[in-house]
C-alpha cells in the first residue's frame, strides 16, 4: 500500500539500528519517495561507516555522515553545563541536548537537497518525538514531518524483525542489537531504558552497563585531575589546553575507571507518564562538580541564589525539547552573563564513584581570606554585625509577649 501524501524527498535521522533501518525501507514503500539518510556522530563510539553502507543497501539515495562532536560539546553541552542543569536531581540531559543539534543539521540538509519532509525514529510514548518535532517546527515551520511510530501498524520488536526479514534488511545481532533494553549514547551520556529495566523494584543487572566500571572493579587508588575553566567553559585538563570534545573524551575515560557517573532514577516524562532511566555520565559528572566549585568562589551570593532558582526551569526547558524557544534563549543570556568571571582551575579526586573537590582557584575570586580568618581581621569591624542583627530581629521584638 502506498500513500505518497505529496512527499517527494525526505531526510531521515538514521542510526543504523533496527528501528531506523525498517523506517528507511518503510518510507520508500509507503510514501514512494526518495530517502536521504543523515547519520550524526555525537560521540556514540560506533562504526558509522557500516551504518552508511547499510543505509545505501536498504535504498537511501544519499547518505550524510557528519562528525558533530566538537559542535555538540561547544554549542549545546557547554551552555547546559554553565547552567549546572540537572533534570529532577539526576539526569544530566545528555540525550535531550543531542536532539536539537541532530534536528538542526537535518533541516540544513533538507534545504540543501531540496527535501520537503523530515523523519525520525522516536517512538510514540517517548520524549524524543517531542524534541525532534518541536525543533523542526522552530527551525522550518512549513516542513512536513513523518512520524512512522505514530502512523504504521508495526507495534513490537518481533513485527519489526519480520518486516526486516521480508525486505532483506540486514540486522546486526551483536552488541546493542541483542540487548533487551533501549540504548542511546553520545559524548555526554549513555541512556538505558525499557524492557528488563521497566520494573523499578528490580536492580539493573551488571551486564547492562558498558561505559562506567562497577565499583567493585574500579581503580583502588584515588586519582586527581585539574580542570581549567574560562568564562564557565572547561578549556584544559591538567594544564593542557583541550578542545571541547577532547575535554569530554579525556574525562569520560578517567571517570569511567573510577566508577563515576552512574544514575538510576524514576523521572517524569514529557507526556505525563513516569519512566525509569538508567544513565552513565562520567565526564559530565566531574565537570558539574568542578564548575559548581569554581562558581562558589566567584559568583555574588544573590546571583548564585538566583541561578540556583532558575536552574530547574532551564533543565525542564531542555528536557521538554524547547532548546530553540525564546524563553530558553532568555535564560541562557542571564546564565552566560553570570559566567563572565568564572575563570580558574579546580582539582578533583576521583575514587570509587565519588568526585571530591580538593582545590580551587579563580582569577577574580570573591573569597577574601582577610575577612574570614579567625585571626585578627584588619578590614572588618566586629561591632558592625550588632546593627544588622538588631534590625533583622526588630520584627520579633515588636510582637507582644514575644514570637510564638
Amino acid at each position: 500500500m502506498s500513500d505518497n501524501n505529496g512527499v517527494r524527498k525526505v531526510v531521515l535521522a538514521y542510526s543504523g539500528g533496527l528501528d531506523t533501518s525498517v523506517i528507511l525501507a518503510w518510507l520508500r514503500e509507503r510514501h514512494q519517495c526518495e530517502v536521504v539518510a543523515f547519520i550524526a556522530d555525537l560521540g556514540q563510539g560506533e562504526e558509522l561507516d557500516r551504518a552508511r553502507d547499510k543505509a545505501y543497501k536498504i535504498g537511501a539515495s544519499e547518505v550524510y555522515v557528519e562528525d558533530l562532536r566538537e559542535e555538540f560539546a561547544r554549542d549545546y553541552v557547554f551552555p547546559v553545563l554553565r547552567a549546572n542543569a540537572v533534570y529532577e536531581d539526576g539526569y544530566l540531559l545528555g540525550s535531550a541536548i543531542g536532539r536539537p543539534l541532530i534536528s538542526a543539521r537535518q533541516i540544513e540538509i533538507a534545504r540543501k537537497v531540496g527535501a520537503d519532509a523530515v523523519a525520525h525514529g522516536a517512538t510514540g510514548k517517548g520524549n524524543d518525538q517531542v524534541r525532534f518535532e518541536l525543533a523542526y517546527q522552530a527551525l522550518q515551520p512549513d516542513i512536513k514531518i513523518i512520524t512512522p511510530w505514530r502512523e504504521w501498524d508495526l507495534h513490537s520488536r518481533s513485527e519489526l524483525l519480520a518486516f526486516a526479514a521480508d525486505h532483506g534488511i540486514p540486522i546486526d545481532r551483536t552488541g546493542s542489537a541483542e540487548r533487551p533494553y533501549s540504548v542511546d549514547a553520545n559524548l555526554v551520556n549513555t541512556t538505558y531504558e525499557g524492557e528488563l529495566l521497566e520494573d523499578p523494584a528490580v536492580p539493573a543487572p551488571n551486564g547492562v552497563f558498558f561505559r562506567v566500571r562497577d565499583l567493585r572493579d574500579a581503580v583502588d587508588e584515588p586519582e586527581t585531575v585539574r580542570i581549567g575553566f574560562r568564562a564557565g567553559d572547561p578549556v584544559s585538563i591538567d594544564g593542557e589546553e583541550r578542545s571541547p570534545a577532547e575535554v569530554f573524551a579525556l574525562l569520560n575515560e578517567l571517570a569511567s575507571r573510577h566508577g563515576v557517573g552512574r544514575v538510576d532514577m524514576v523521572e517524569n516524562r514529557i507526556l505525563g507518564m513516569k519512566t525509569r532511566g538508567v544513565y552513565e555520565s562520567p565526564g559530565a559528572t566531574v565537570l558539574l562538580a568542578a564548575h559548581q566549585a569554581l562558581e562558589a568562589m566567584v559568583l555574588d551570593g544573590e546571583v548564585a541564589l538566583l541561578k540556583r532558582e532558575l536552574m530547574p526551569r532551564y533543565a525542564n526547558l531542555v528536557y521538554r525539547g524547547l532548546w530553540f524557544a525564546p524563553e530558553r534563549h532568555m535564560l541562557q543570556a542571564a546564565i552566560d552573563y553570570s559566567q563572565t568571571d568564572v575563570t580558574g582551575e579546580v582539582e578533583v579526586a576521583l575514587y570509587k564513584g565519588n568526585v571530591t573537590v580538593q582545590r580551587r582557584a579563580a582569577e577574580r575570586s570573591r573569597y577574601n581570606r582577610g575577612l574570614v580568618t579567625f585571626e585578627q581581621a584588619t578590614s572588618y569591624d566586629l561591632s558592625h554585625p550588632e546593627g544588622y542583627i538588631r534590625m533583622t530581629g526588630l520584627r520579633f521584638r515588636t510582637v507582644p509577649g514575644g514570637s510564638k
